[in-house]
């Protein structure tokens, strides 16, 4: 089993002053290592509207690459524009994975568009930064990986990495809608793509995580790490109806593989749970794995997918 020792809550949205687009949430982290700051990417929100809809955004905060706990710089405007009338991404962009490439920052991110007989879809759009990894303008106003007869809604969970001189793209596809209680609730599993120019994509087109505790379990954030000559998978996942609550709610999962096709499921090994009280005693979600300063850590969410903000664990021992 891993050991991942709990160091707190980092980033909490409710403290945030003079952004009104930034009131709730610090969704699914994704972190770029600086000279001197940890700039971490999250998807956030403003209150409600009259009617009861949320829309998404996506931003950073910049940490102190000595002191996680201190907090630089917060984005002073979403890092990404909203899409316009009937694209894909006109009511959010969530979660965002960011990675370099060359003198540019590549970001690929889930556009959320509201539907009638379901609440939502998704699919997964890419944007580029040419100051840094500050602020983006996506590539075209349509996604890089769409539905397809295979995977017919919600691409979503989008974590892009770059191993072996390609580019990997590891999330989300929708298998299905079930009504619980008149509510239509999605399940998910956990897909990949690759690619040689990380725009056009070809879909590996088959679930790469065993579903374990129910055949409905829902998977996500797919975040893969590369540590002793194999790939480590962190996720998380959750039954697939009452999972807002502590009972049925999201918890981290892992899986390993020699060449990122083919894992094996070992959620014993993974080595965090939900906390006996606090911030993250409901759920804990969304893992994203990084390593600074000799160090590897766990950026995660907690209670209600993030509300109140992430906090950050350290790997005691190694990935092995």
């Amino acid at each position: 089993m891993f050991s991942w020792k709990k160091l707190g809550r980092v980033f909490i949205p409710q403290q945030v002053e003079g952004r009104p687009w930034l009131k709730e949430f610090a969704q699914a982290p994704s972190v770029l290592v600086r000279d001197d700051a940890v700039r971490v990417y999250f998807s956030c929100r403003p209150p409600a509207d009259s009617n009861g809809q949320y829309v998404s955004y996506s931003a950073w905060v910049d940490l102190d690459r000595t002191d996680l706990f201190k907090i630089l710089k917060v984005a002073e405007k979403p890092m990404l524009a909203l899409g316009n009338l009937g694209e894909f991404d006109e009511f959010g962009t969530y979660p965002v994975s960011v990675v370099d490439d060359g003198n540019e920052v590549r970001a690929y991110y889930a556009g959320w568009t509201r539907c009638e007989s379901v609440p939502f879809n998704v699919a997964i759009g890419c944007a580029i930064s040419r100051d840094g990894g500050s602020y983006f303008e996506k590539i075209g106003p349509g996604p890089v990986l769409g539905y397809s007869p295979e995977e017919p809604f919600v691409l979503s969970g989008p974590k892009v990495r770059r191993f072996n001189g390609g580019w990997q793209l590891f999330y989300i596809a929708g298998r299905k809608w079930k009504l619980v209680d008149g509510r239509a609730e999605p399940v998910y599993k956990i897909r990949m793509a690759t690619s040689s120019d990380g725009i056009h994509w070809r879909k590996v087109n088959r679930d790469l995580i065993a579903s374990r505790i129910e055949e409905d379990e829902a998977q996500a954030s797919p975040d893969v790490f590369y540590a002793n000559g194999k790939y480590h998978m962190f996720f998380c996942y959750r039954y697939s109806s009452n999972y807002r609550g502590k009972a049925n709610g999201y918890r981290i999962g892992y899986a390993s593989s020699p060449d990122m096709f083919n894992w094996v499921r070992d959620d014993s090994k993974v080595g965090i749970d939900v906390s006996t009280e606090g911030w993250d005693a409901e759920m804990i979600s969304y893992p994203h794995v990084f390593e600074l300063d000799g160090k590897i850590y766990m950026a995660y969410l907690g209670d209600q997918v993030g509300r109140y903000g992430f906090g950050l664990a350290v790997l005691e021992g190694a990935l092995d």
